[in-house]
């Protein structure tokens, strides 16, 4: 298959599939629904796989005019988002056949489970700033639908919340492409920026109003302060694995696209040192803090992990935000283990609800004892959130921290790491002590009544996966950290 194939085949097949089975009869069987899921989830990540190993190439799909090409072109940027995605995409797919027994409506879930991940290949897959615009708008589309899945008042309410908002930072971001285009020699992705230097010279103050518009409105899918109230919204109201889709890559969409934007248009030189670099740097860290305090406070379960998804992704932003290579390291390590930890997070929280019903921290007293692999994995990815060595989370952190200290940027050069330590300990705050609990209920806990619930094999199995893998990142990271630091570098 050649590269035009290969890539087109990856967006394609998952839309159609999932296009189909919306449009299948509602008599027809669980069975045969999950058969017809399985068979395209394993085709999809197949054709996935064979896209991640094509050629990286420019790829001409059609014009919208002479100047706005629709193009495909899947380099090593891409290629690591799309990776993620897709993992994290499968995995929660296989605790879906589970978990989605007790929400109902499966064919329309699946339908648009499948369609996203056609829309997060696509992301990945942009070779220009329209081409991923596109993308980017029409996940937001495909995604709705897995928030409002029961259709409650709550749900509607929270879906509305998340499309407005993530359409309002679109049209953000569209107001500066405009800007763009007309300084620019080519609308292709390009490591160093595309900016032509003739063109924008006098013109700097509009090019970084520009640049201001477009991080800020693609840093709302991201969930940065102060357009971040969707994601607390949505997250605890849509089914948990669309929650550990929604967290573990969904709000991955908006990081990719500010990296785009910073290091493939505007360029580190033009940026750094302005009050767009500044703003954004001040952005990201009171969204660290505030979103680790708000999940501190939380009770609901997965509200908490929502809060915490809005503490963890401006760890990420605020890593792009300083503009060195040490730095963006970090922040693309912890957009692969902080995708891993936090949709394991949210598969087991989905696992205690499907079993038990319990959906707020106090009601987890001695749920270890009661599923003790569900809440061993729990603690496991907690400690790669927390950053404890050696996980994942740990190697990611350092790179970060070490980052804002090479920066040398006045204020923030200590400033960064200090918030980072803070966030970290206030994480352990807020989930240790569901392990506590769940392991220690203390000595009036009735130990006579206690009866195992532990979620089944196909529930089981892709927590096991996650949590193994968040470790064995941290402890063997030299391959993720030589690709990543390669491909950093020369962006700047």
């Amino acid at each position: 298959m050649n590269e035009s194939a290969s890539l087109l085949a990856a967006i394609l097949f998952p839309v159609l599939s999932g296009t189909i089975l919306l449009f299948l009869k509602k008599a027809d069987s669980r069975k045969k629904i999950l058969t017809y899921v399985g068979m395209a989830m394993g085709i999809a990540g197949i054709l996935v796989v064979n896209a991640l190993f094509s050629k990286e190439r420019e790829i001409l799909l059609f014009s919208l005019t002479k100047d706005i090409p629709i193009v495909l072109k899947l380099d090593n940027m891409g290629k690591l988002f799309l990776a993620v995605m897709t993992l994290i995409w499968m995995l929660a797919g296989i605790f879906s056949f589970t978990y989605m027994k007790h929400e109902g409506k499966e064919s329309r879930y699946f339908g648009f489970y499948l369609i996203t991940l056609g829309a997060m290949a696509g992301l990945g897959c942009a070779g220009n700033l329209v081409t991923m615009y596109g993308f980017f708008e029409f996940l937001t589309l495909a995604s709705f639908p897995l928030v409002i899945h029961n259709q409650s008042r709550e749900a509607i309410m929270a879906g509305l919340k998340y499309l407005l908002y993530s359409l309002f930072g679109a049209y953000m971001a569209l107001f500066g492409v405009f800007f763009l285009c007309r300084y620019t020699d080519t609308v292709t992705f390009t490591p160093g920026g595309t900016l032509n230097m003739s063109l924008a010279n006098g013109n700097e103050s509009v090019l970084l109003v520009a640049s201001g518009l477009m991080i800020v409105g693609f840093s709302v899918k991201a969930g940065l302060f102060p357009l971040h109230a969707w994601l607390p919204t949505a997250h605890p109201v849509a089914p948990a694995p669309a929650s550990a889709l929604l967290s573990g890559v969904i709000v991955k969409a908006g990081v990719l696209a500010v990296i785009r934007v910073i290091f493939y248009e505007f360029g580190t030189d033009f940026i750094r040192g302005t009050w767009v670099q500044y703003l954004f740097m001040t952005l990201s860290l009171i969204t660290v803090f505030m979103g680790s305090m708000l999940a501190f406070r939380e009770k609901v379960l997965k509200k908490r992990l929502a809060y915490s998804t809005v503490s963890q992704l401006s760890y990420i932003l605020f890593g792009i935000a300083l503009l060195n290579p040490t730095a963006l390291t970090g922040s693309l390590l912890h957009v692969v283990g902080h995708a891993l930890i936090k949709c394991a997070l949210f598969l087991c929280a989905g696992a205690i609800i499907f079993q038990t019903g319990i959906t707020t921290v106090d009601g987890l007293k001695g749920i270890g004892k009661k599923m003790p692999v569900t809440i061993w994995c729990f603690t496991i990815v907690s400690l790669g959130l927390i950053g404890i060595p050696p996980t994942g989370g740990f190697i990611s952190k350092w790179y970060l921290a070490e980052g804002a200290l090479d920066s040398g940027i006045k204020g923030f050069q200590y400033a960064g790491p200090i918030v980072l330590l803070v966030s970290a300990l206030l994480t352990a705050g807020y989930l240790l002590p569901v392990v506590i609990m769940g392991f220690f209920p203390g000595e009036k806990f009735d130990y006579e009544k206690l009866k195992k619930c532990e979620a089944g094999m196909a529930m089981k199995i892709p927590l096991v996966i996650l949590a193994a893998l968040s470790v064995l990142i941290g402890m063997f990271p030299k391959q993720l950290i030589d690709f990543i630091s390669a491909f950093a570098a020369g962006l700047m």
